[in-house]
Protein backbone atom coordinates (compact mmCIF):
# COMPACT_ATOMS: atom_id res chain seq x y z
CA UNK A 1 0.00 0.00 0.00
CA UNK A 2 3.03 2.21 -0.45
CA UNK A 3 2.01 3.59 -3.29
CA UNK A 4 -1.24 5.33 -2.77
CA UNK A 5 -2.20 8.99 -0.87
CA UNK A 6 -4.95 9.46 1.55
CA UNK A 7 -6.66 12.86 1.93
CA UNK A 8 -9.55 13.74 4.07
CA UNK A 9 -11.81 16.87 3.63
CA UNK A 10 -13.26 18.08 6.81
CA UNK A 11 -16.47 16.61 7.18
CA UNK A 12 -15.47 13.43 8.75
CA UNK A 13 -11.61 13.05 9.13
CA UNK A 14 -12.13 10.33 11.91
CA UNK A 15 -13.37 7.75 9.05
CA UNK A 16 -10.69 8.42 7.23
CA UNK A 17 -8.30 8.27 10.14
CA UNK A 18 -9.51 4.94 10.89
CA UNK A 19 -9.58 3.69 7.15
CA UNK A 20 -5.73 4.60 7.11
CA UNK A 21 -4.98 3.13 10.52
CA UNK A 22 -6.65 -0.15 9.13
CA UNK A 23 -4.66 0.36 5.55
CA UNK A 24 -1.31 0.70 7.79
CA UNK A 25 -0.95 4.24 5.79
CA UNK A 26 -0.87 7.52 7.00
CA UNK A 27 -3.72 10.23 6.55
CA UNK A 28 -2.29 12.80 4.44
CA UNK A 29 -2.16 16.44 5.44
CA UNK A 30 -4.40 18.71 3.79
CA UNK A 31 -5.26 22.96 4.59
CA UNK A 32 -8.58 24.03 3.86
CA UNK A 33 -8.73 27.94 3.87
CA UNK A 34 -11.28 30.73 3.51
CA UNK A 35 -10.68 34.02 1.67
CA UNK A 36 -12.34 37.58 2.90
CA UNK A 37 -14.77 37.09 -0.28
CA UNK A 38 -15.95 33.39 1.42
CA UNK A 39 -14.32 31.03 -1.24
CA UNK A 40 -12.18 28.11 -0.23
CA UNK A 41 -9.27 27.10 -1.28
CA UNK A 42 -7.38 23.50 -0.44
CA UNK A 43 -3.55 23.06 -0.32
CA UNK A 44 -2.63 19.23 -0.53
CA UNK A 45 0.64 18.54 1.49
CA UNK A 46 1.70 15.29 0.18
CA UNK A 47 3.10 13.98 -2.26
CA UNK A 48 0.37 12.77 -5.30
CA UNK A 49 2.26 12.53 -8.40
CA UNK A 50 1.95 9.16 -10.15
CA UNK A 51 -0.02 7.81 -6.79
CA UNK A 52 -2.98 6.33 -6.54
CA UNK A 53 -5.20 9.38 -4.52
CA UNK A 54 -8.15 8.79 -2.11
CA UNK A 55 -10.15 11.53 -1.28
CA UNK A 56 -12.49 10.61 1.68
CA UNK A 57 -15.61 13.14 2.19
CA UNK A 58 -19.13 12.12 2.98
CA UNK A 59 -21.63 15.20 1.70
CA UNK A 60 -23.17 15.94 5.21
CA UNK A 61 -24.04 19.06 6.17
CA UNK A 62 -22.96 22.02 5.77
CA UNK A 63 -23.24 19.98 1.94
CA UNK A 64 -22.91 22.37 -0.05
CA UNK A 65 -19.51 23.42 2.09
CA UNK A 66 -18.29 19.69 2.02
CA UNK A 67 -19.19 18.88 -1.64
CA UNK A 68 -16.64 22.52 -3.10
CA UNK A 69 -14.16 21.46 -0.53
CA UNK A 70 -14.19 17.64 -2.00
CA UNK A 71 -13.87 19.42 -5.96
CA UNK A 72 -11.14 21.88 -5.03
CA UNK A 73 -8.96 18.68 -3.37
CA UNK A 74 -9.29 16.23 -6.14
CA UNK A 75 -8.65 19.15 -8.35
CA UNK A 76 -5.44 19.52 -6.85
CA UNK A 77 -4.88 15.98 -7.01
CA UNK A 78 -5.06 16.29 -10.54
CA UNK A 79 -2.89 19.37 -10.65
CA UNK A 80 -0.25 17.48 -8.77
CA UNK A 81 0.10 14.42 -11.06
CA UNK A 82 -1.67 12.01 -9.35
CA UNK A 83 -2.08 8.45 -11.35
CA UNK A 84 -5.65 7.72 -10.44
CA UNK A 85 -7.68 9.93 -8.24
CA UNK A 86 -11.11 7.81 -6.10
CA UNK A 87 -13.47 10.54 -4.44
CA UNK A 88 -14.67 7.86 -1.47
CA UNK A 89 -18.11 9.42 -0.56
CA UNK A 90 -19.55 6.96 1.87
CA UNK A 91 -22.85 8.89 2.36
CA UNK A 92 -23.75 11.02 -1.21
CA UNK A 93 -26.46 13.55 -0.27
CA UNK A 94 -27.22 14.23 -3.56
CA UNK A 95 -28.37 10.43 -4.10
CA UNK A 96 -32.34 11.95 -2.65
CA UNK A 97 -32.30 14.08 -6.14
CA UNK A 98 -32.53 11.15 -8.62
CA UNK A 99 -35.43 12.18 -10.98
CA UNK A 100 -37.44 14.91 -12.11
CA UNK A 101 -40.88 14.77 -9.95
CA UNK A 102 -42.07 18.13 -10.01
CA UNK A 103 -41.50 20.58 -13.31
CA UNK A 104 -38.58 22.39 -13.97
CA UNK A 105 -36.30 21.38 -11.32
CA UNK A 106 -32.93 19.76 -11.54
CA UNK A 107 -31.88 16.01 -11.12
CA UNK A 108 -29.29 17.36 -8.61
CA UNK A 109 -28.00 13.70 -8.11
CA UNK A 110 -26.83 13.83 -12.17
CA UNK A 111 -24.95 17.32 -11.83
CA UNK A 112 -23.28 16.51 -8.86
CA UNK A 113 -21.86 13.31 -10.54
CA UNK A 114 -21.01 15.42 -13.48
CA UNK A 115 -18.95 17.80 -11.09
CA UNK A 116 -17.17 15.30 -9.59
CA UNK A 117 -15.62 13.64 -12.75
CA UNK A 118 -14.91 17.10 -14.11
CA UNK A 119 -12.78 17.74 -10.51
CA UNK A 120 -10.74 14.75 -11.86
CA UNK A 121 -12.33 11.91 -10.39
CA UNK A 122 -11.26 8.30 -11.84
CA UNK A 123 -13.65 6.48 -9.68
CA UNK A 124 -16.21 7.00 -7.00
CA UNK A 125 -16.74 4.65 -3.95
CA UNK A 126 -19.77 5.14 -1.72
CA UNK A 127 -22.46 3.35 0.39
CA UNK A 128 -25.93 2.96 0.42
CA UNK A 129 -26.99 5.37 -2.55
CA UNK A 130 -31.27 6.52 -1.57
CA UNK A 131 -32.32 4.62 -5.42
CA UNK A 132 -29.72 1.90 -7.42
CA UNK A 133 -30.64 4.38 -10.37
CA UNK A 134 -28.16 7.23 -9.02
CA UNK A 135 -25.02 4.63 -10.11
CA UNK A 136 -26.22 5.23 -13.78
CA UNK A 137 -25.11 9.11 -13.81
CA UNK A 138 -21.56 8.39 -13.11
CA UNK A 139 -19.52 8.16 -16.38
CA UNK A 140 -16.38 6.90 -14.07
CA UNK A 141 -16.47 3.36 -12.43
CA UNK A 142 -18.28 3.79 -9.24
CA UNK A 143 -18.19 0.92 -6.24
CA UNK A 144 -21.98 1.12 -4.58
CA UNK A 145 -21.12 -0.57 -1.09
CA UNK A 146 -23.68 -2.42 1.23
CA UNK A 147 -23.50 -2.44 5.04
CA UNK A 148 -26.51 -5.11 5.47
CA UNK A 149 -24.29 -7.28 6.27
CA UNK A 150 -22.89 -5.26 9.17
CA UNK A 151 -26.12 -4.51 9.87
CA UNK A 152 -27.38 -8.07 10.11
CA UNK A 153 -24.17 -8.97 12.43
CA UNK A 154 -26.00 -7.33 14.69
CA UNK A 155 -28.83 -8.79 14.60
CA UNK A 156 -26.98 -12.39 14.54
CA UNK A 157 -27.16 -15.04 17.34
CA UNK A 158 -30.48 -13.20 18.55
CA UNK A 159 -33.85 -15.52 18.79
CA UNK A 160 -35.24 -13.98 15.60
CA UNK A 161 -37.76 -16.52 15.75
CA UNK A 162 -40.62 -13.84 15.52
CA UNK A 163 -39.55 -11.47 13.95
CA UNK A 164 -39.74 -9.71 10.45
CA UNK A 165 -37.71 -7.12 8.61
CA UNK A 166 -39.82 -4.03 7.63
CA UNK A 167 -39.19 -1.25 5.18
CA UNK A 168 -40.68 2.05 5.12
CA UNK A 169 -41.87 1.83 1.34
CA UNK A 170 -41.64 -0.10 -1.33
CA UNK A 171 -38.81 1.38 -2.37
CA UNK A 172 -36.77 -0.57 0.01
CA UNK A 173 -38.05 -4.11 -0.27
CA UNK A 174 -34.81 -5.13 -2.54
CA UNK A 175 -33.15 -4.18 0.62
CA UNK A 176 -35.07 -5.59 3.06
CA UNK A 177 -35.78 -8.78 1.38
CA UNK A 178 -31.68 -9.08 1.37
CA UNK A 179 -31.64 -8.22 4.69
CA UNK A 180 -34.63 -10.94 5.33
CA UNK A 181 -32.55 -14.02 3.57
CA UNK A 182 -29.05 -12.76 5.90
CA UNK A 183 -30.85 -13.27 9.11
CA UNK A 184 -33.42 -15.73 7.62
CA UNK A 185 -36.96 -14.08 8.47
CA UNK A 186 -39.80 -12.25 6.29
CA UNK A 187 -40.26 -9.38 5.46
CA UNK A 188 -43.17 -6.47 5.44
CA UNK A 189 -43.64 -3.05 3.63
CA UNK A 190 -45.17 -0.50 4.77
CA UNK A 191 -47.69 1.80 1.65
CA UNK A 192 -46.11 5.35 1.90
CA UNK A 193 -47.29 8.53 0.08
CA UNK A 194 -44.67 11.43 0.58
CA UNK A 195 -46.57 14.71 0.68
CA UNK A 196 -43.33 17.03 1.16
CA UNK A 197 -39.65 16.24 1.81
CA UNK A 198 -39.97 15.67 5.59
CA UNK A 199 -44.35 14.59 5.54
CA UNK A 200 -45.30 11.38 4.31
CA UNK A 201 -48.49 9.20 5.05
CA UNK A 202 -47.87 5.75 5.84
CA UNK A 203 -51.88 4.08 5.85
CA UNK A 204 -51.09 0.68 5.71
CA UNK A 205 -48.58 -2.67 5.95
CA UNK A 206 -47.94 -5.36 3.19
CA UNK A 207 -47.25 -8.37 5.04
CA UNK A 208 -47.93 -9.97 8.32
CA UNK A 209 -46.46 -7.67 11.42
CA UNK A 210 -49.13 -8.50 14.13
CA UNK A 211 -47.82 -9.88 17.25
CA UNK A 212 -44.42 -10.05 15.47
CA UNK A 213 -41.36 -8.28 16.72
CA UNK A 214 -39.77 -6.20 14.35
CA UNK A 215 -36.46 -4.46 12.79
CA UNK A 216 -38.00 -1.45 10.30
CA UNK A 217 -34.54 -0.77 7.84
CA UNK A 218 -34.36 2.63 5.73
CA UNK A 219 -31.27 3.27 4.07
CA UNK A 220 -31.29 6.96 5.94
CA UNK A 221 -33.08 8.36 9.04
CA UNK A 222 -33.11 11.91 8.43
CA UNK A 223 -35.93 13.97 10.38
CA UNK A 224 -37.42 10.63 11.09
CA UNK A 225 -41.11 12.01 9.64
CA UNK A 226 -41.30 8.76 7.88
CA UNK A 227 -40.28 6.39 11.01
CA UNK A 228 -42.39 8.27 13.39
CA UNK A 229 -45.51 8.05 10.59
CA UNK A 230 -44.60 3.86 10.47
CA UNK A 231 -43.88 3.47 14.08
CA UNK A 232 -48.10 4.79 14.09
CA UNK A 233 -48.86 2.18 11.81
CA UNK A 234 -47.31 -0.59 13.02
CA UNK A 235 -48.70 0.05 16.72
CA UNK A 236 -51.78 -0.18 14.55
CA UNK A 237 -51.02 -3.67 13.23
CA UNK A 238 -50.39 -4.89 16.93
CA UNK A 239 -46.72 -5.12 16.59
CA UNK A 240 -44.40 -6.04 20.04
CA UNK A 241 -40.43 -5.01 19.90
CA UNK A 242 -39.41 -2.48 17.94
CA UNK A 243 -35.90 -2.05 16.75
CA UNK A 244 -34.54 1.03 13.51
CA UNK A 245 -31.85 0.29 11.74
CA UNK A 246 -30.70 2.43 8.87
CA UNK A 247 -26.96 2.53 6.98
CA UNK A 248 -26.68 6.63 7.31
CA UNK A 249 -28.15 8.01 10.56
CA UNK A 250 -28.13 11.66 10.20
CA UNK A 251 -30.83 12.86 13.01
CA UNK A 252 -31.38 16.17 11.20
CA UNK A 253 -33.68 18.41 12.47
CA UNK A 254 -36.28 17.49 14.56
CA UNK A 255 -35.28 14.17 14.39
CA UNK A 256 -33.50 13.46 18.08
CA UNK A 257 -37.30 14.80 20.07
CA UNK A 258 -39.23 12.76 17.49
CA UNK A 259 -37.52 9.44 18.51
CA UNK A 260 -36.79 10.33 21.56
CA UNK A 261 -41.20 10.28 22.00
CA UNK A 262 -41.59 7.24 20.74
CA UNK A 263 -41.14 4.89 23.77
CA UNK A 264 -41.84 1.51 21.98
CA UNK A 265 -38.23 1.65 20.34
CA UNK A 266 -35.44 -0.59 21.81
CA UNK A 267 -33.03 0.32 19.45
CA UNK A 268 -31.81 2.43 17.17
CA UNK A 269 -28.14 1.21 15.11
CA UNK A 270 -26.75 2.72 12.20
CA UNK A 271 -23.15 2.94 10.55
CA UNK A 272 -20.83 5.24 10.99
CA UNK A 273 -20.81 6.98 7.29
CA UNK A 274 -21.54 9.99 8.54
CA UNK A 275 -20.65 11.85 12.32
CA UNK A 276 -22.69 12.06 15.14
CA UNK A 277 -22.18 14.76 17.21
CA UNK A 278 -23.30 14.23 20.79
CA UNK A 279 -26.69 16.58 20.53
CA UNK A 280 -27.29 14.07 17.20
CA UNK A 281 -27.31 10.89 19.19
CA UNK A 282 -30.63 9.25 19.98
CA UNK A 283 -31.29 7.21 22.91
CA UNK A 284 -30.07 3.53 22.52
CA UNK A 285 -27.90 4.13 19.80
CA UNK A 286 -25.76 1.66 18.79
CA UNK A 287 -23.00 3.23 15.58
CA UNK A 288 -21.58 0.34 13.57
CA UNK A 289 -18.17 0.86 11.94
CA UNK A 290 -18.20 0.72 8.12
CA UNK A 291 -14.08 1.99 7.76
CA UNK A 292 -13.14 -1.77 7.78
CA UNK A 293 -14.94 -2.18 4.32
CA UNK A 294 -14.00 1.10 2.91
CA UNK A 295 -10.56 0.11 3.88
CA UNK A 296 -10.62 -3.22 2.06
CA UNK A 297 -12.76 -1.71 -1.17
CA UNK A 298 -9.10 0.68 -1.06
CA UNK A 299 -6.82 -1.66 -0.91
CA UNK A 300 -8.85 -3.64 -3.35
CA UNK A 301 -9.07 -0.89 -5.87
CA UNK A 302 -4.82 0.27 -5.64
CA UNK A 303 -4.09 -3.38 -6.41
CA UNK A 304 -6.92 -4.08 -8.91
CA UNK A 305 -8.85 -6.78 -6.97
CA UNK A 306 -12.88 -7.40 -7.55
CA UNK A 307 -14.68 -5.45 -5.06
CA UNK A 308 -17.77 -6.69 -5.53
CA UNK A 309 -16.70 -10.23 -4.24
CA UNK A 310 -16.52 -8.73 -0.74
CA UNK A 311 -20.19 -9.28 -0.76
CA UNK A 312 -22.03 -12.62 -0.54
CA UNK A 313 -24.48 -13.51 -2.96
CA UNK A 314 -27.20 -12.72 -1.05
CA UNK A 315 -26.10 -9.28 -1.14
CA UNK A 316 -25.10 -9.04 -4.79
CA UNK A 317 -28.07 -10.55 -6.35
CA UNK A 318 -31.03 -9.08 -7.08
Amino acid sequence: MSQITVFSGSAHQGFAQEMCDILGVELSPSVTTRFSNDCLQVQLRANCRRRDVFVVQPLVPPVQEHLMELLLMMDAARGASAASITAVIPHFAYARSDKKDAPRISIGARLVADQLVAAGADRVVTMALHSEQVHGFFSVPVDHLTALQELADHFAGRDLSNTVVVSPDFGGVKSAGKLGRLLGVPVAAGSKRRQADDTVVIDAIVGDVRGRDVIVLDDEIATAGSMVELLACLRREGVQRVALACTHGLFTGPAVQRLGAEAGISEVVCTNTVPLPPERRVANLEVRSVAPLFAEAVRRIHLGESVSSLFPPELTEG
